[in-house]
């Protein structure tokens, strides 16, 4: 699909939006809700598979159907969610994360706010809503609406617990050619933006579980996922999984923009790693 203006813009400026105003998204936001998710390519994720996301109106948190979905009062005001199913196991999960996430800045670009949610939602309430295979669950979802001006004091306080606006710097993210060496922003040539907008992403907590090691003629970016012990254990799957999916989609849709064309391998370069809690995802050749 191609966006209406520069994603790169949009992905500086988009943030997490818990509270809504009391506007109903119009038909036409709604219609083009609806064509993008019909369109099969916007649902087609880096390694060939196809995914699954509804799209679900609420009025006060109660669909068509009558279903009360929970949100353990993390969101006020909804006018819709987005809502995905996926296999509980590695690249599925990747996958449908960069499938998610490209259409929540297709939303973002509409002027309708967003925030994942992979926790603090009641799974079996959205399971009512939509029908799931016998291997298939909900991993995240995420609110629609307007964001309302004024955010509430407790969205204010979670974005400070959670250090939303405190990104981690390239140093402690991104390497050169190994572990050994961090990678310096002005060193990266032109894969320059497309690693800062991975560095900008959403991420479960803001963890920023993603590590990229770039080779040294600067064709390949090997994509690593450094795992917090015990995070999203009781959950029973592996949620930072899905922040590599949204690193994926941040890193290829600059390119995109940019220009800069090249594919997604699966091909472990054997590097040595820093810790036994990283590990390998998946590395994009530049062609």
């Amino acid at each position: 699909m191609s966006f209406s203006t520069s994603i790169i813009d949009t992905m500086r400026r988009r943030q997490s939006i818990r509270t809504f105003d009391d506007n109903d998204l119009s038909a036409g936001d709604i219609n083009k809700l609806t064509a993008y998710l019909n369109d099969e390519s916007n649902l087609i994720g880096p390694f060939g598979a196809k995914g699954r996301i509804d799209l679900v109106l609420v009025q006060k948190n109660v669909t068509d159907k009558g279903i009360k979905l929970g949100t353990y009062g993390f969101i006020k005001h909804p006018k819709a969610y987005l809502v995905g199913s996926s296999v509980n196991d590695k690249y599925p999960l990747i996958e449908y994360a960069y499938i998610f996430h490209r259409m929540t800045l297709f939303a973002t670009q509409l002027g309708i706010g967003t925030c994942w949610m992979g926790g603090t939602f009641t799974r079996n309430s959205f399971e009512k809503e939509i029908q799931l295979d016998e291997d298939e669950f909900i991993p995240c979802v995420t609110p629609l609406g307007f964001p309302k001006e004024k955010q509430r004091v407790f969205d204010k306080a979670l974005r400070f617990v959670v250090r939303a606006d405190n990104k981690k710097p390239w140093e402690k993210l991104f390497y050169d050619g190994t572990f050994a060496a961090p990678l310096q922003r002005d060193n990266a040539g032109s894969l320059e933006i497309p690693i800062e907008m991975v560095r900008l992403g959403p991420s479960a907590s803001n963890k920023q579980p993603w590590r990229l090691v770039l080779s040294e003629n600067r064709e390949t970016c090997h994509f690593y996922i450094e795992h917090t012990p015990n995070y999203s254990k009781g959950l029973g799957y592996q949620m930072q999984l899905l922040d590599m999916g949204i690193a994926m989609c941040q890193f290829e849709l600059a390119c995109d923009e940019l220009g800069i064309s090249g594919n997604w391998v699966i091909d472990e370069p054997g590097l040595e790693r820093r810790n036994e809690n990283i590990e390998y995802v998946v590395s994009w050749n530049q062609q």
